[in-house]
């Protein structure tokens, strides 16, 4: 990967954030292309970092063998279809945009046998703990794929689905997925204050039990079940908790609300991969 040039089209905050994630892990920032509309977001870019900036998004994809789309969903149409004059078959094109399917890029970009990975990271990829999945088109090299890999792991994990319907099913657990724990925080913070703890006390002892969670399941062999069933001692405070969760269905409601974001998923992506024109 040291070897190669990349591409950013915008500058936006996960441009950013993979920007860093690579310089940090050693790639050369000067073999880094930025291209954005803003000059103020393309000067605090390079005051950071000594990336090459750009205005002119197709000056910017020039001389890259990375090409990587990080723009608002709705301005991605646009954004290829000004860089197809300018595509070059050798590239490899990969989209961050939230749910914008390989055909769409494939049809706009104007190259039939053009590489194109779907990459969709979430947002704790901006403090380097995200978890991006990716899918790639038939176009795709083995040698692009590790490179592609390379790229997004630079700001977390980073793995492969087989089939891009499951795109949908990733959008709805690792895309939208912050957000539920964030309102899990957000009510055992509320609970904590309810019972009596200031609400510093509880703010941070709802982090920080959340961080030494998932830390803890992250590192060990065991299933999330196993872990949950080792700190429920029975007849004690826990499985009484649990108990109120269970009869809630509190598994059912995740169910619900995963199978609602993934189809709203899927909604979006019809609409954003009609043709403007």
């Amino acid at each position: 990967m040291k070897d190669c040039t990349l591409a950013f089209i915008g500058g936006g905050n996960m441009a950013r954030s993979l920007i860093g994630g690579l310089v940090n892990n050693g790639f050369a920032a000067q073999s880094i292309h930025v291209a954005d509309t803003s000059t103020e977001s393309l000067e605090q870019l390079s005051a950071r970092y000594p990336v090459q900036t750009f205005t002119d998004n197709a000056a910017a994809i020039a001389n890259a063998d990375v090409v990587i789309l990080a723009v608002k969903p709705q301005q991605l149409q646009q954004v290829c279809r000004e860089l197809a004059p300018h595509w070059q078959q050798q590239k490899l094109l990969i989209s961050i945009a939230a749910g914008i399917r390989l055909d769409d890029i494939t049809r706009w970009i104007g190259h039939s046998e053009a590489a194109v990975v779907r990459a969709m990271p979430n947002t704790p990829s901006l403090v380097r703990a995200g978890a991006t999945a990716l899918c790639a088109n038939a176009h795709v090299s083995h040698a692009q794929h590790e490179l592609a890999e390379s790229i997004l792991r630079a700001v977390g994990l980073a793995l492969w689905v087989k089939h891009e319907q499951q795109m949908d099913a990733v959008t709805a657990l690792s895309g939208s997925g912050p957000a539920y724990f964030f309102l899990v925080m957000e009510a055992m913070q509320t609970a904590g204050m309810d019972l009596g703890l200031p609400e510093e006390t509880a703010r941070l002892l709802a982090l920080e039990t959340a961080f030494g969670a998932a830390k803890m399941a992250l590192e060990s062999d065991e299933s999330a079940c196993v872990l949950r069933q080792r700190v429920t001692s029975p007849g004690g405070t826990t499985e009484r908790a649990l108990d109120v969760f269970e009869n809630e269905d509190l598994r059912g409601s995740f169910k619900k609300a995963l199978s609602a974001a993934a189809a709203r998923a899927a909604e979006l992506a019809d609409q954003l991969g009609q043709d403007y024109d």
